[in-house]
């Protein structure tokens, strides 16, 4: 099976690091899982499943992930260029000896993604962008801590923001929360992602199908690969201990996009029309999972 790299015998140590033996710990677990690839399932890794020790160590990342988050939300402003917010990421990130894993990341300038109206994702900040009333924006923060990886983002409403937006924020919201509530043990990415891409449909938008979420932990983008666009029964099986973020990218009109042939990085809906994002971050659990970044 894919999922493990060397054959344990049961009285082994298991694989996870816990110090139990592999027959009281993980072996019952594994043998569930090759049942599922048995019958034609797309299953994790064994590495794409997080020890606790990794998943203690992603949370105290996620900790300053949330605090940046929460200072931008205090500070944020009308009149203010989004490389102030830039330079709040940086300094609050850096102030807990953390690193914001968005600079230099395959050459992306800056430490945190600004997306305003119509901008999808990875909006880059500039002295010269100004937010104006009635803008809505997507601050997209993550943060590595001890070579552990956190991520989630927020929308913001400036000013006199129309209904139609607000709107959109609040159905993106409820998409994320819909999608947390869908995360359950021995089902698929793709149940999850198809309750999601459901309540988008219903309110009239529709959502991003190029760009998804994503596993997250030791890495800042890991597999699996996570679709919004999903059918039921369909992508990875989700088992306890895999970590991934769920951040559906809603759009009010076409889900069609295009890139920024100058910067090679931003993303804008097609037809102009304002697109909203929330992402959290997760962690699969016995009965459900637990969200570490929101």
């Amino acid at each position: 099976m894919e999922l493990v790299n060397k054959k344990i015998e049961r009285n082994d140590p298991c694989w996870c690091g816990s110090g139990r033996k592999y027959k009281q710990c993980h072996m019952n677990f594994d043998a569930k899982i090759t049942q599922f690839e048995r019958k034609g399932f797309l299953v994790p890794k064994r590495a794409q499943i997080k020890t606790p020790e990794q998943i203690a160590g992603i949370k105290e990342s996620a900790k300053i992930n949330i605090e940046v988050l929460d200072t931008v939300a205090d500070r944020i402003c009308i009149g203010m260029s989004t490389e102030e917010i830039n330079t709040i990421v940086h300094e609050v990130t850096t102030s807990h000896g953390a690193i914001p894993a968005p600079l230099n990341y395959e050459g992306f300038p800056k430490s945190v993604c600004t997306s305003i109206n119509e901008e999808v994702c990875h909006g880059i900040p500039d002295s010269k962008r100004i937010l104006k009333d009635g803008d809505i924006i997507n601050v997209d923060v993550s943060t590595i801590y001890n070579g552990y990886f956190s991520d989630s983002s927020r929308m913001f409403c400036l000013g006199n923001v129309s209904e139609e937006k607000q709107k959109l924020v609040r159905v993106t919201k409820e998409c994320v929360e819909i999608g947390i509530e869908a995360v359950k043990p021995w089902t698929t990415l793709g149940d999850m992602g198809h309750k999601v891409h459901q309540h988008a449909l219903e309110n009239g938008y529709t959502i991003v199908r190029e760009i998804g979420g994503h596993g997250i932990g030791l890495e800042f983008h890991e597999d699996p690969w996570v679709s919004y666009v999903s059918l039921p029964g369909t992508e990875m099986l989700m088992v306890p201990g895999m970590c991934f973020t769920i951040e559906p990218m809603v759009n009010m009109g076409t889900d069609r996009i295009y890139q920024d042939k100058d910067n090679g990085w931003t993303i804008y809906t097609d037809d102009g029309k304002p697109s909203a994002q929330w992402e959290v971050q997760i962690v699969v659990t016995e009965d459900g999972c637990e969200v570490l970044a929101y």
